[in-house]
C-alpha cells in the first residue's frame, strides 16, 4: 500500500524542471523522507527528466510518478520519445582528470549510485525508467 504518491506530467522542456523540483520537495516533506533521501530523489529525477528534455527529439510528454512504499521510494520517469535506454550508457571514467574525461555520463552515474536499483523498459510506446531509493 502506498503511504504517499505524486504524479506529475510536464512538457519535456528544461524550463519545466523547477516546477517538478518544487513538487518533489513537497512530496518528500509530506511523505516524511529524510533530507538525504529528498536530495537523492530530486537529483535522480532532475537528471532523468533533464536527459529527456535535452535529448529525446520528438518527445511531447514527460510523466513522473513517485510513491513511498514503506522503506522504499519508487520513481518512474516516462516519455514518448524515440526508444532509448539511458542506463545502457557507460558511466564516466572517474579515474581520469577533469581535463581528459569525456563529457557526459555523470548523471547516469548519479542515478546508479543514489538508487537501490534502476531499470529501463519500453512499454506501450513509452520509455520507462524505474528507480528504487531507500526511504531513509
Amino acid at each position: 500500500m502506498d503511504i504517499a504518491a505524486l504524479r506529475h506530467e510536464m512538457p519535456p522542456d528544461v524550463d519545466a524542471l523547477p516546477a517538478l523540483l518544487d513538487r518533489l520537495e513537497a512530496f518528500a516533506e509530506a511523505a516524511g523522507l529524510s533530507p538525504r533521501t529528498t536530495q537523492h530523489l530530486t537529483l535522480v529525477a532532475e537528471e532523468l527528466a533533464a536527459n529527456v528534455a535535452m535529448h529525446a527529439a520528438g518527445a511531447t510528454m514527460l510523466r513522473i510518478t513517485v510513491s513511498r512504499e514503506h522503506d522504499s521510494v519508487r520513481l518512474v520517469i516516462e516519455d514518448d520519445g524515440p526508444a532509448f535506454d539511458p542506463l545502457s550508457v557507460a558511466g564516466p571514467d572517474l579515474d581520469s582528470g577533469v581535463e581528459t574525461r569525456q563529457i557526459g555520463g555523470l548523471g547516469v552515474h548519479f542515478v546508479r549510485t543514489m538508487t537501490r536499483s534502476a531499470a529501463y523498459e519500453r512499454r506501450d510506446g513509452l520509455n520507462r525508467v524505474t528507480a528504487l531509493l531507500d526511504a531513509g
